[in-house]
């Protein structure tokens, strides 16, 4: 993501969802909790904005996305969404999911990790957030469902059959997008749709410390770490261990590289300046 922005200043406030920021650790939760999180368009939207912003000022070293109240997102508002698209157009309508797959792309390609602070529902959309996010720490309570195909539509749905089968195998990725049943935090865990699973009421309080130890660790690092395991899902190992090669002749010459050998040598932790 490019730093360099035109004329648009940065959003003070954000309607559909609330963020906090502290020492390069961004919070965002969805704050919809009657509706448990159901999205919104205008939820979408921000989501997608809110990630360019952060991704642009190079500020943010680590995410968690959370949920407020008793589930973390049950995805598309039944009325505020599925109720709307039955009265759109073709164009209309590829507009829309063209959007909620730039969310995804935004969550997999922005420069920082995003972990996932799982509780209660994931569904639909809110599965595929969690899913695109680099760690998903969730507590027992924890379910996720990928119910398109239950509303009549594909389960492939914002990038779902693209990144399901890379995280828990084309079997068990076959078996979640086509019934659309429920999946509880064990299953979960079992099949490796999880980071880590926790204590209930947990989840939050470990994501949390999961992106302070990725904010205070080497940002580059990371960054570059993350961009790999994106691009090279599709490559073939030649063009993968090229563009390692590349990656690591960059970051060598870095601050952060010459930092780990100064501390090393000083029998010192290292400060890391994400350079």
């Amino acid at each position: 993501m490019s730093p360099f922005t035109g004329s648009a200043t940065r959003t003070e406030r954000w309607r559909h969802l609330r963020l906090d920021l502290d020492e390069g650790v961004a919070t965002v939760t969805l704050a919809r909790p009657a509706k448990l999180n159901a999205l919104t368009f205008g939820a979408y939207a921000d989501l997608r904005d809110l990630l360019a912003e952060l991704s642009r000022e190079r500020a943010v070293r680590a995410l968690v996305l959370g949920g407020e109240g008793r589930g973390f997102c049950s995805g598309g508002d039944v009325d505020e969404i599925i109720g709307a698209t039955l009265s759109l157009d073709t164009a209309e309508l590829l507009d829309f999911n063209r959007m909620t797959g730039q969310v995804v792309r935004a969550l997999r390609e922005c420069p920082f990790p995003v972990v996932a602070a799982l509780h209660g529902v994931a569904a639909g959309a809110g599965a595929v957030l969690a899913l695109a996010a680099d760690f998903r720490i969730a507590d027992p309570t924890t379910r996720f469902a990928f119910l398109f195909t239950r509303v009549g539509l594909s389960g492939g749905d914002m990038g779902a059959a693209y990144l399901l089968p890379r995280v828990v195998g084309l079997g068990h990725a076959t078996r979640l997008l086509m019934l659309g049943e429920a999946v509880h935090a064990a299953e979960a865990e079992r099949i490796g749709l999880l980071s880590e699973l926790t204590e209930e009421g947990r989840a939050g309080e470990r994501a949390a410390a999961l992106a302070r130890r990725l904010a205070d660790g080497p940002a580059l690092a990371h960054a570059q770490t993350k961009a790999l395991l994106t691009a090279e899902l599709d490559m073939p190992l030649a063009a993968s261990v090229e563009l390692d090669a590349a990656t690591q002749a960059l970051l060598m010459n870095g601050e952060d590289y010459a930092e780990f050998h100064a501390a090393f040598t000083a029998k010192r932790p290292p400060k890391w300046r994400g350079r």
